[in-house]
């Protein structure tokens, strides 16, 4: 009992954050898990069921397609990015200019984000109607994507000791040698872990592909738009829930991937 003042000065700073998470994400998704298995008030499989529908199926194949693409171009170049800002001195303006460049770039994204593109190479731009089909969301999802890789992987560049270089040169070893045997694999899961990042980020994104799209649901998040909104297939709401219940356990398994990848390199690179 004389711990409890001290646990509880400790945990009082937390609640703040605890509130904010239960109110805006756990309460949700107990919302959404809830009614994905209710129909007019009773336990139901039926909007779960229409998940296996060949329009639920088509759309969770696009969306699945539209995140590993783009994560995993927005991973390569990131990761090339990041390298070329490590190479930089810490001080200097370039690293800095990028590091700042890359914050804001990462959340650059959404209605501001697709006018961007379209005004760019929009009907009247300088691709037509390339932009509006998967190849086009996939290159504007990977621009926010590879500087969100630089931001997520920077840090593990920067954890690479130059101890571990002396010593593997000094033992005869060539840059070559100790990028194969000992940065690669300290990096490797790291790399791993912010590309399943990268494709949760895209395969949750909505206002970009909102924005581009305005006829036909080509991904979950914009098939649950219509399902919401339609207003010539009415009563479609049981179906939105049983979406966004499908998206919730899909970035729930990416995310446990990435924590149990990240937590492979964490010791090394503390």
């Amino acid at each position: 009992m004389r711990r409890l003042p001290g646990l509880a000065r400790q945990w009082l700073p937390l609640l703040p954050f605890a509130g904010y998470v239960g109110i805006f994400l756990v309460v949700p998704s107990v919302t959404v898990l809830v009614n994905a298995f209710i129909v007019d008030g009773s336990p139901s499989s039926a909007n779960v069921g229409a998940l296996f529908s060949g329009t639920a199926l088509a759309a969770l194949g696009r969306s699945l397609l539209l995140s590993l693409a783009s994560a995993l171009l927005g991973a390569v170049f990131g990761a090339v990015l990041a390298w070329l800002i490590v190479a930089a001195r810490p001080e200097s303006a370039v690293r800095r200019a990028g590091l700042a460049l890359c914050g804001v770039l990462a959340q650059f994204g959404g209605v501001a984000l697709a006018f961007a593109f379209m005004a760019t190479f929009g009907v009247l731009g300088l691709a037509g109607g390339f932009l509006y089909g998967m190849p086009g969301l996939i290159l504007v999802y990977t621009y926010f994507q590879i500087p969100l890789m630089v931001v997520v992987f920077l840090p593990a560049l920067d954890g690479l000791r130059r101890q571990w270089r002396e010593a593997a040169v000094g033992l005869g070893a060539s840059e070559w040698q100790y990028w194969r045997e000992v940065a690669v694999p300290i990096l490797w899961p790291v790399f791993l872990g912010s590309t399943l990042l990268l494709f949760a980020n895209a395969f949750a994104a909505y206002a970009t592909a909102a924005a581009l799209v305005t006829q036909g649901s080509p991904i979950v998040p914009l098939l649950i738009r219509s399902a919401l909104t339609s207003e010539v297939l009415l009563g479609q709401t049981g179906l939105a829930y049983a979406l966004a219940c499908e998206m919730i356990v899909v970035v729930a398994a990416v995310m446990f991937g990435y924590a149990r990848l990240v937590r492979r390199t964490a010791r090394w690179l503390s």
